[in-house]
């Protein structure tokens, strides 16, 4: 079967590495990089027949690794951390590539292969931390914010060390090439302003108003591999090329729900280019050279951590972030192994050298969980060693920002929203329709363009600081996904959801939904209420009956949610009364007296709570009010108060 078996064999053997990495809770890509040790050339067993054919297949992998880390991209990320992140990775980096350097003059490495191994030792990696601090519960700190926003610079790194490091080898010659490189990527910088300025908005807000899923998939996935063709042509890098249009569609509407189509493609072609890179270590070498491996994982963790933990410092980051930076991102990143891969391609460095990162890369992974607990008790050596206080600053978690997001902006979470933005509430909306998008936008609210039962879609509402999540999807198996993703990425929310169908009411309810509305049934109830007053049936008989109806559907939210039980019966209490505006004709016998003297109270059971005059509204008027013709009352009563006081007041309806 040729490529076939081989891409068969890979997927396999991926899935069989990713659930044992799952099981010891390690990153995925550590099981796909020892499944592409089992099945290369140089093990027993089965084994890759083309490893050259899946090395080119694994160049897509790189280039939606960088498509998606250009959608990721956001230049609000870094701003609480700008400085750091923008002032201090670069300095980071300098520091750890001379480091680097020193290491491997040290083990007899040529000044190229020394300069090479800094590079790749410099750059962390953002799966690992990312999943880590998941893990720990460490997400929202100030440090996970300093490592977050040096992580995606350091990323952005990647790109320029792409161009280059293979020029070392030869500077004579290099020069002119890195020179050369520089202006075409610049001309093709500007090229692609014009295009994604112009052309892919209008491109994709096209394709998004068709509505069709499948082609929206296709048009995202043609621009970053299509855009990066166009830079292989123009002697640039293919993955600088999808990098470059992962930044332009990142600001834009569509972003997000791209990015969420992305990743299972992203992922996909990702573990075969994690795969081709174990295909690439020998073990034998491992073996042979067990003690220099061990010896450069430790210098890298030890230098790395020092290195980080200084810079942090130096930003004035005190307390525990320094020691949480430095033990969080010291390990060797993913996009070492693309840098790393560039370097064979280009025979800039020998695959004693790939081997030797390799390994060493893969341990400083396995150590990361270890060493972001290690954080508390080493500060706590620290403080006992230094006799320094421990100051407020260091773990603030992220202020909360107490905002409601909406999920579906059709015609309930569009007048939702437009409620809260009049009461200046902050809301987002999530929406799948262009055309609702548009609409939403006019109205200056909000709106997130993806499909809210999409993690990543979701998350960019920053739910985790959210008060409220209000469903408005008549769907349900969406409205289900979106309350699983929901409740992993904030445990605690509110979530008002809307149900078509009694069922579903109580699988939400099992789900943890406590706040539901059923439109259609309440719509019908309130006909039925409406009938029964026109057929002169008593306001209490009504009242009861209808009660009696919502509390046996809503049964679950009464026996759960004690809270519900007053809200209902507040609601219940609201709807015996009801509030009418009056106008005082010229020949009524309220015209010219005070409010005071006309016993409204005693006489119709009413009450004024406010008055109308000349286009002014006067709230709650006192006993001493003086009334006149024209004056509009606002009264306050039940049905049968109200016709008491037309009568009172000879105003027919």
């Amino acid at each position: 079967m040729g490529i076939a078996a081989d891409i068969a064999i890979i997927v396999v053997a991926g899935l069989l590495g990713g659930l044992v990495a799952q099981q010891f809770k390690q990153p995925l890509i550590m099981g796909y990089i020892i499944a592409g040790v089992i099945v290369g050339p140089y093990t027993g067993g089965v084994t890759v027949s083309n490893v050259h054919d899946i090395e080119l297949l694994a160049e897509i992998g790189v280039a939606l690794l960088l498509f998606a880390l250009g959608l990721e991209f956001s230049f609000k990320e870094l701003q609480p951390v700008r400085r750091i992140a923008l002032l201090g990775t670069p300095l980071q980096l300098g520091l750890t590539i001379g480091y680097g350097f020193l290491i491997g003059r040290l083990f007899n490495l040529s000044w190229n292969n020394a300069i090479w191994l800094g590079s790749l030792v410099a750059v962390s990696s953002t799966m690992v931390t990312l999943k880590t601090l998941m893990a720990q519960g460490q997400l929202g700190t100030l440090a996970s914010r300093i490592m977050i926003g040096m992580l995606i610079v350091q990323d952005l790194t990647v790109v320029p060390m792409m161009i280059i490091l293979p020029q070392l080898s030869d500077l004579e010659a290099g020069l002119p090439l890195l020179g050369l490189a520089v202006v075409k990527a610049a001309m093709f910088t500007v090229a692609m302003y014009f295009v994604g300025t112009y052309l892919i908005p209008r491109l994709m807000l096209q394709i998004a108003r068709w509505n069709s899923r499948e082609l929206f998939l296709v048009a995202v996935t043609a621009l970053g591999l299509g855009i990066g063709y166009v830079t292989y042509l123009v002697g640039l890098s293919f993955a600088l090329g999808a990098f470059v249009a992962g930044l332009l569609l990142s600001e834009s509407d569509h972003a997000h729900q791209a990015l969420s189509d992305i990743i299972p493609l992203r992922d996909l072609f990702g573990m075969l280019f994690f795969a081709s890179v174990g295909m690439l270590l020998d073990p034998n070498y491992l073996m042979d050279n067990i003690l220099l491996v061990l010896v450069v994982a430790g210098s890298v963790v030890i230098g790395k951590s020092l290195i980080l933990a200084g810079i942090t410092r130096l930003f004035n980051y005190r307390g525990i972030t320094p020691f949480a930076v430095g033990l969080g991102i010291f390990q060797i990143g993913e996009f070492s192994f693309v840098l790393a891969r560039v370097g064979l391609s280009t025979d800039s460095i020998d695959h004693d050298l790939y081997a030797l990162v390799l390994s060493a890369a893969i341990i400083t992974m396995v150590l990361t969980p270890f060493g972001m607990r290690m954080v508390v008790p080493l500060h706590n050596v620290y403080r006992r060693w230094s006799k320094r206080p421990e100051l407020p600053l260091s773990e603030e978690p992220l202020p909360k920002q107490s905002h409601v997001v909406i999920a579906g902006g059709g015609q309930v979470g569009f007048y939702a929203a437009r409620l809260l933005n009049q009461l200046g509430l902050d809301c987002v909306v999530i929406e799948l329709d262009q055309r609702r998008v548009e609409d939403l936008k006019k109205e200056g609210i909000p709106v997130i363009y993806g499909d809210a039962s999409r993690s990543v879609v979701l998350e960019a509402t920053k739910l985790e600081q959210a008060k409220l999540l209000l469903i408005t999807v008549p769907d349900f198996p969406v409205t289900r996904a979106i309350v699983h993703l929901a409740r992993q990425v904030n445990p605690t929310l509110h979530i008002v959801a809307r149900v078509e169908e009694v069922e579903t009411l109580h699988l939400l309810h099992e789900m943890g939904v406590y706040e539901v509305v059923q439109p259609r049934f309440e719509a019908g109830l309130e006909i039925i209420r409406q009938t029964l007053l026109h057929l002169n049936f008593g306001v209490h008989d009504i009242q009861h009956y209808t009660d009696t109806i919502r509390q046996e559907l809503y049964a679950p939210l009464y026996d759960y949610h004690p809270d519900y039980q007053a809200v209902a019966q507040i609601q219940n209490a609201a709807r015996l009364l009801q509030f009418k505006w009056v106008t005082i004709a010229a020949d009524s016998p309220l015209a010219g007296q005070n409010i005071g003297d006309l016993g409204v109270r005693t006489k119709t059971g009413t009450v004024i709570v406010g008055l109308m005059r000349d286009g002014k509204l006067v709230v709650s008027p006192g006993a001493d009010y003086h009334l006149i013709a024209g004056d509009t009352l606002a009264i306050l009563g039940n049905h049968q108060q109200l016709d008491n006081f037309q009568q009172f007041a000879n105003q027919s309806t």
